[in-house]
C-alpha cells in the first residue's frame, strides 16, 4: 500500500467511475483498475461494490476511505510545512492587529514580507484587543499586535514587546480649545471624546480625570480613518497614538492638544505595543517570518523618527 493507491481509491469514491477516476488521475483505466485490485488484495477484502451502479465503497472500503483521506491530507500538510521551512514559497499567514498598527506598521511590514515571499498568502484582521484575543484562542489567527499589558502576566499568552507608542489627544484646526492659552483636563470633558477601544489603564485614567467611577467615550470605532475624519469635521477630541496620525499632524489637518496638568509621558496613557501569541503553540514558518519583519520595520520606523 502506498499514498498513490490511496489517492486512486479516493478518486474512485469521488467520481464513482473507473474511467472518469482514471482520467482525473492521468493514467489508463486498466492501470487504475489494477491499482485498486492491488489495494483490495493487500487488505484481503473487497473495497468497492462493483454490483452497485454508483460503485459505492463496502463497509470495509468506507473504513479504508476515512483513513485514506486522513493520511493523504496529513502527507500534504507535512509536505507543505517542510516546503515553507526550506523555501517559504507556499502556505499562508493569518494574524490580527489593532487600529493604530494598521495605519503604518502593518502595511509597511506586509509590503516588505510579500515582496520577499510573493507566493505566501497573507491575511490580517483589524480589530480591538478583546476580539483579537478571542480570534487567537479560536485558532483563527496565529498572533496579533496590540497593547500587551493585558496579556503579559497571563501564562496562556506569550508576548514580545515592540517600541512603546506615545498616547496623545488631537483635534481639528480651528477647534475652540486651540484659542485658549492654557488647557486643563477639565476642558477636555466639555467635548465628545472619540477613541478606539481603550485599554483598562487609559480608561481608568480618564475616569479619574473626569471625576467619574467609570468612563466611556462618546464615539468608539476600530476604523481609525473614520475616527480621524470625524474629528476633522466636528469638535470631538480624538485619543490615539502619535504615530497613527503623524502625517495628518505634519500636513496640518489635525492639531495636538496639550493639558497643563497632565504629564506628557504619563505611562498609563502610552501604549505598550507588542506581539501576542499563545503559549505552547508552535507558530508556522510564515508567521515566524512575518514577526521578524514586523520587528525589523518597527525598529526602522523608530530610527527614522529619531
Amino acid at each position: 500500500m502506498d499514498l498513490r493507491q490511496l489517492r486512486y481509491f479516493i478518486a474512485l469514491n469521488e467520481h464513482r467511475s473507473f474511467v472518469r477516476a482514471a482520467d482525473a488521475m492521468g493514467i489508463t483505466q486498466p492501470a487504475f483498475s489494477r491499482s485498486i485490485q492491488g489495494l483490495e488484495q493487500e487488505f484481503g477484502c473487497v473495497l468497492v461494490d462493483r454490483g452497485n451502479k454508483d460503485l459505492r465503497p463496502t463497509p470495509e472500503g468506507q473504513v479504508v476511505l476515512q483513513h485514506a483521506l486522513s493520511l493523504v491530507q496529513g502527507a500534504a500538510l507535512l509536505s507543505s510545512e517542510v516546503t515553507q521551512m526550506t523555501k517559504l514559497d507556499a502556505g499562508e499567514v493569518r494574524f490580527g492587529c489593532g487600529p493604530a498598527p494598521a495605519v503604518k506598521l502593518v502595511p509597511d511590514a506586509v509590503a516588505q514580507f510579500t515582496s520577499a515571499h510573493p507566493r505566501v498568502r497573507t491575511c490580517f484582521a483589524v480589530d480591538n484587543w478583546e476580539k483579537l484575543s478571542r480570534s487567537l484562542n479560536r485558532e483563527e489567527i496565529e498572533f496579533f499586535i496590540a497593547d500587551i499589558r493585558h496579556f503579559e502576566a497571563d501564562p496562556n499568552y506569550q508576548t514580545q514587546a515592540l517600541t512603546p507608542k506615545r498616547g496623545v489627544f488631537f483635534c481639528r484646526p480651528g477647534h475652540p480649545l486651540l484659542a485658549k492659552e492654557s488647557l486643563s483636563t477639565n476642558d477636555m470633558f466639555d467635548y465628545p471624546l472619540a477613541t478606539t477601544l481603550i485599554p483598562p489603564g487609559i480608561r481608568k485614567l480618564l475616569a479619574n480625570l473626569s471625576g467619574r467611577i467609570d468612563f466611556s467615550p462618546t464615539i468608539e470605532t476600530e476604523h481609525f480613518p473614520a475616527l480621524v475624519k470625524i474629528v476633522r469635521q466636528s469638535n470631538a477630541i480624538g485619543v490615539g497614538t502619535a504615530e497613527a496620525f503623524a502625517e495628518d499632524i505634519a500636513q496640518g489637518s489635525l492639531a495636538l492638544l496639550h493639558w497643563r496638568n497632565l504629564p506628557q509621558n504619563i505611562d498609563s496613557l502610552n501604549a505598550r505595543c507588542g506581539i501576542v501569541s499563545r503559549s505552547g503553540f508552535r507558530l508556522s514558518p510564515a508567521a515566524r517570518k512575518m514577526i521578524e519583519v514586523l520587528v525589523s520595520v518597527d525598529q526602522q520606523q523608530v530610527a527614522i523618527a529619531l
